[in-house]
């Protein structure tokens, strides 16, 4: 499958209020990567460091510490909102499908873009991310200088 991944992600970060002719300079974009693999988290922010845009990237590694960041619970209590959310289908604890749902189900969190970031390349699993109100499904290339190619315009 072949996504227009860059325009659809640079989609989503003007959707949050970043285009740099309309907010406020000092304003910095949150983005929360959900991820179970500490390999590909990394490889997440540092790609997120080549955008324009200022960003604060924050991480966590499974479905259950995913919905305790966005509800501001425990350790999160004093975490930001997220303009845009990263999250992997296949995580511990909290299966990525169910995170999605309940984030798309939940009236203060519904608003929120999410984009599926994932290695899965199933068609059950891209129908049913969109099913459940994904803003957008990426699959992880295998390599680094593929991902770097998800955040490039």
């Amino acid at each position: 499958m072949n996504f227009r991944i860059s325009t659809a992600f640079y989609k989503y970060l003007h959707l949050a209020g970043c285009l740099r002719t309309h907010v406020v300079k000092s304003k910095r974009f949150e983005i929360l990567i959900v991820e179970d693999n500490p390999g590909d988290a990394f490889l997440v922010r540092q790609c997120l460091k080549i955008l324009k845009t200022p960003t604060q990237s924050h991480w966590v590694q499974n479905g259950q510490e995913a919905m305790m960041f966005l509800r501001k619970e425990g350790e999160f209590s004093g975490m930001p909102r997220p303009d845009i959310i990263l999250l992997d289908l296949n995580l511990p604890l909290k299966d990525g499908r169910k995170v999605l749902a309940e984030i798309k189900g939940d009236d203060k969190l519904g608003a929120i873009p999410v984009i599926i970031l994932t290695s899965s390349e199933s068609q059950d699993d891209v129908t049913t991310a969109y099913r459940l109100h994904a803003s957008s499904y990426l699959c992880k290339p295998a390599v680094y200088e593929g991902l770097l190619q998800l955040f490039r315009v």
